[in-house]
């Protein structure tokens, strides 16, 4: 190297300083200089890399790695060809916690002979900078272990990739990218060596990848046995077997999380008196699950509520919004309609745009019929977040927005199914629909009722999370409301326990807002459960009340229902008492002009006439029933009727009419999807069946409906169908 000041002039020799030896970098130290100085710098590439340097810096992956055999099997059939021109890549994906990095570590410490110039790692969650900063510092990363010095690195970002690239295409390498939040920070680190490849994770989908060739795959939660199976490998498997059922719920707990299940393993380990049982107890309350779920160091404390927070602080300001929004949101999955409700009017195109980057971030996943959903953990961080951040009644305000579109849509369904059926709520005027006789969203199809009970079965846990939030937050006039509409579903499915819990919460809330006739329609309607649950007694507790609570209303065709279901009860208890029950809804429907009221209370005024062995009278009545719901066009009720006429020849020892009657019953009632009375005709066509293989479909098909709706008869019909053989 030579430093010259200038040329020389005439008369005047230049002065000139010769340096023997090498100097590094761009610097010389000369005393004072006088005049320009040039600089003549040269290289020779012996200088800037070390061509037998294998770097190895992918960590070894976690104990107790499980799991995630698929994944890596595809990813040794997308990378591990040695020789090919491209340089595939994959990119692993999932919420923050699922296990990303150590499944690129897995894959990277069991291919390791396949990249013989070694492994690089780079691991951007600490290189987060500027615009183009930690794409910039982690080629210097990269050069580095290529072998350049640090006096050799190019100052700018296009020198150091133009470098990288020279220098990696002589290598067969992998590139390890760790917490990648951009496209650009895999597409600038891709190597040009025949047989290197790019294993990226990212909390991000990172879809744009897809144009330059990568494969995205995306972690799930793990299932149950492979979450204990973690546990054991943590905590010892005898330690795991002691306490199966509380580890099956401490697996239940962590939503299968894996980062959630090595915290609760690593508390399991270093707190040796605390029992698996007692981790569960507490965790069980939501309300602290998330800070429980912690392990803390001399040094530092590990959280999954920290890797969330990193993940949320990446989110652009309007899907954070929402994501805290959604966090206090009722109920288990939603759809965009239910998102735009909670986040406020005038809101849909913004919040499908948030739901389509928190869906590419990875803090929502998206099911097979479309809906959206929170890892339970997930939703946990964005409740807190919520509540830290938001005003103090965002959280009432987005339950009353969310109950009253589940209300308007309850309500809907119901009239779709039946427009004609007893109602205290004014619909047009306090639920916000367009008004009686219409089934709102659903009365496009060709079956509004049906579409309109799968409707209410697909969203039956959302609306029970939505009663109970809104009546904890004192929404009362919208719980009964919803309540009195939900149950229309239970007529035809017979989750039993939920029917129940919809209807307690209803009649409360009624008695609470002061609407005497609400009450008792919600309390006479709870009753069909409790009977059905074996609880008559309070079931005639709550037929009381109702009773009172009707004559307190004025209301005619209510009392005449509240009669109709009295009339229930004293059929198991007191035929007798249950037809003159039966006799006065008939004569306050008659008075009222109340067709349908009148159908139903002849209908079972047969019935109990035929309990008190007046089976002629019985015959009548209930063919009188069914001619007129045949004429209101309820084809379910005309089917019950001829399942109870059914019923009633069988007594009188017409055994093939009464089969005949029945087996068409069971059959208009599945057509209605009127399951459970399905079920109750063919339990009592089996009596009236000789052959064995049909009495053995009957029972299978009752016992199928009983087992889905929890009903106690579950165990009675299983019980025949073994004793048949």
């Amino acid at each position: 190297m030579s430093v010259q000041d200038g040329p020389e002039r005439p008369g005047q020799p230049g002065i000139r300083n010769d340096l023997s030896g090498s100097v590094r970098g761009q610097l010389a130290q000369a005393g004072v200089v006088h005049g320009g100085i040039t600089f003549n710098y040269h290289h020779t590439g012996q200088e800037t890399a070390a061509p037998d340097r294998r770097p190895d810096q992918v960590p070894r992956p976690p104990r107790g790695f499980v799991n995630r055999q698929e994944p890596l099997a595809e990813l040794d059939g997308l990378l591990a060809y040695g020789g090919s021109a491209d340089c595939p890549i994959g990119v692993f994906s999932g919420l923050p916690g699922i296990g990303k990095t150590a499944a690129a570590c897995q894959w990277a410490h069991n291919n390791k002979p396949r990249f013989p110039s070694g492994q690089i790692f780079i691991d951007f969650a600490g290189l987060r900078g500027g615009t183009g900063g930690d794409v910039s510092e982690a080629l210097a990363i990269c050069l580095r272990a290529l072998g350049v010095g640090d006096q050799y690195l190019p100052a700018g970002l296009a020198d150091r990739t133009a470098l990288y690239r020279d220098l990696s295409a002589k290598h067969q390498m992998l590139v390890v990218l760790d917490d990648v939040t951009h496209p650009a920070q895999v597409k600038a680190l891709v190597p040009q060596g025949p047989g290197s490849a790019v294993l990226a994770t990212s909390t991000w989908r990172l879809g744009e990848l897809v144009l330059d060739g990568a494969s995205l795959f995306q972690l799930e939660v793990l299932g149950t046995d492979s979450s204990l199976e973690l546990l054991s490998v943590l905590c010892g498997p005898r330690r795991i077997a002691d306490e199966a059922e509380a580890a099956a719920r401490l697996a239940d707990l962590c939503g299968g999380l894996p980062l959630a299940l090595r915290i609760c393993g690593a508390r399991l380990l270093t707190q040796r008196r605390l029992t698996i049982g007692a981790l569960v107890t507490e965790l069980f309350d939501e309300q602290s699950r998330l800070s429980r779920i912690a392990v803390s160091s001399p040094h530092e404390e590990r959280t999954v509520s920290a890797a969330l927070e990193l993940a949320y602080r990446d989110l652009p300001e309007s899907a954070a919004h929402v994501y805290r929004v959604l966090g206090l949101l009722p109920g288990l999955s939603f759809d965009t309609a239910v998102a735009a409700a909670a986040a406020g009017p005038d809101t849909a195109d913004r919040v499908q745009e948030a739901l389509d980057v928190l869906e590419a971030a990875s803090m929502l996943a998206v099911t097979e019929d479309g809906r959206y959903t929170l890892h339970g953990l997930v939703r946990l961080h964005a409740r807190d977040t919520a509540r830290a951040l938001d005003p103090a009644d965002a959280e009432r305000d987005t339950v009353r927005r969310v109950a009253g579109h589940y209300l308007a849509l309850t309500v809907a369904a119901d009239l779709a199914v039946r427009a004609d059926r007893l109602r205290i709520v004014r619909l047009a005027r306090d639920a916000g629909t367009s008004g009686p006789g219409t089934g709102g969203p659903f009365a496009g199809g060709t079956d509004p009722g049906r579409d309109a009970i799968s409707w209410l079965e697909a969203e039956r846990a959302n609306v029970l999370a939505v009663l109970r939030a809104a009546a904890a937050f004192g929404l009362d006039r919208t719980v009964w409301q919803t309540a009195e509409a939900f149950t229309v579903l239970f007529l035809h499915h017979r989750h039993l326990a939920d029917w129940r819990e919809s209807l307690e919460m209803g009649a409360e809330a009624a008695r609470r807002d002061g609407n005497a006739a609400a009450e008792a329609r919600l309390r006479s309607l709870l009753s069909r459960p409790l009977l059905d649950l074996g609880r008559d007694e309070e079931a005639k507790a709550q037929l009381d009340l109702a009773e009172q609570r009707a004559v307190e209303s004025g209301h005619l065709v209510l009392q005449a229902s509240v009669q109709e279901f009295l009339g229930r009860y004293w059929d198991v208890h007191d035929p007798a008492r249950a037809v003159d029950a039966y006799r006065m809804s008939l004569a306050l429907n008659a008075e009222a002009g109340e067709k349908r009221g009148e159908a139903l209370a002849r209908h079972f005024l047969g019935c109990a006439q035929s309990a008190t062995g007046d089976h002629a009278a019985a015959l009548t009545a209930l063919d009188r029933a069914r001619e007129a719901f045949l004429a209101l066009g309820d084809g379910r009720m005309a089917a019950r009727s001829l399942a109870d006429t059914g019923r009633v020849l069988a007594r009188t020892g017409a055994r093939a009419e009464a089969a005949g009657a029945l087996s068409r019953a069971a059959d208009d009632l599945r057509a209605a999807g009127a399951s459970h009375y399905e079920a109750l005709a063919l339990e009592d066509l089996v009596d009236l069946l000789a052959d064995p293989v049909q009495v053995k479909s009957c029972l299978r098909r009752a016992l199928a409906v009983y087992e889905e709706g929890g009903s106690p008869r579950a165990t009675a019909v299983l019980a025949r169908l073994a004793a048949v053989g």
